[in-house]
């Protein structure tokens, strides 16, 4: 009988050993996969909205905030997942010099019913050769 039981006691063991390593594994690809989505979708979304005709006005690099917000919502939504809920917070676009900051927040339901939120921040710039 004792034997029995250790096995019982075993193979529980392991379900929820496999439980754990599949939640974590799923918030970890989730925030690898937000950061790179958030990293790509800024970078394109700056270079899309320099403002060229200032650039080949006056060699001063700069860009428009409602084309890069328009860019980058455009981008994000065209590659997020639609199994999480995400909140996008612009908090600064600086014209010139040419910089952004963004949080964008993921909320997600797991199977066991737990809800967790995963922050990223992402400050990007403009870089030039002057």
């Amino acid at each position: 009988m004792k034997e029995s039981i250790w096995g019982y006691m075993v193979i529980l063991m392991g379900v929820l050993a496999i439980i754990v390593i599949y939640f974590f594994q799923n918030v970890t690809n989730t925030e690898e996969n937000n950061y790179t989505l958030i990293k790509e979708a800024t970078e394109a979304a700056m270079y899309d909205s320099i403002d060229m005709a200032t650039y080949r006005k006056s060699g001063e690099i700069r860009i428009v905030q409602e084309k890069f917000v328009e860019n980058f919502l455009r981008r994000f939504a065209d590659n997020a997942s639609l199994a999480h809920t995400y909140k996008i917070d612009i908090v600064d676009v600086n014209e010139t010099p040419p910089k952004v900051s963004l949080k964008i927040s993921t909320s997600d339901d797991t199977v066991e019913g737990v809800t967790f939120t995963i922050a990223d921040k992402i400050d990007a710039i403009i870089e030039s050769k002057n």
